[in-house]
């Protein structure tokens, strides 16, 4: 497994990750790991987010289903402002 250094971290920004490794009762590093895990997507989590955003995309491309025997909302919401 490859070795990350870090160097030159801001002292206030190391001393929020000291704080959060405390109170998570976990070391530094171990924090650092779990931050980056949640925050940097891998491939794979891009690579469903695209599946994701193009199967949203296919549905809103669709046309709408006809209104059928009722009026739509937006047919309703005139009609009661025309009263």
């Amino acid at each position: 497994m490859p070795t990350l250094y870090v160097e030159n971290v801001p002292e206030d920004l190391y001393g929020a990750l000291r704080k959060r490794a405390r109170s998570n009762r976990t070391s530094i590093s171990v924090e650092v790991l779990s931050l980056l895990k949640e925050n940097l997507p891998t491939e794979e989590e891009m690579a469903r987010r695209r599946g994701v955003l193009a199967r949203v995309l296919r549905i809103r491309s669709r046309r709408p289903l006809s209104s059928g025997p009722y009026p739509t909302t937006e047919e309703m919401q005139r009609e009661d402002r025309l009263r």
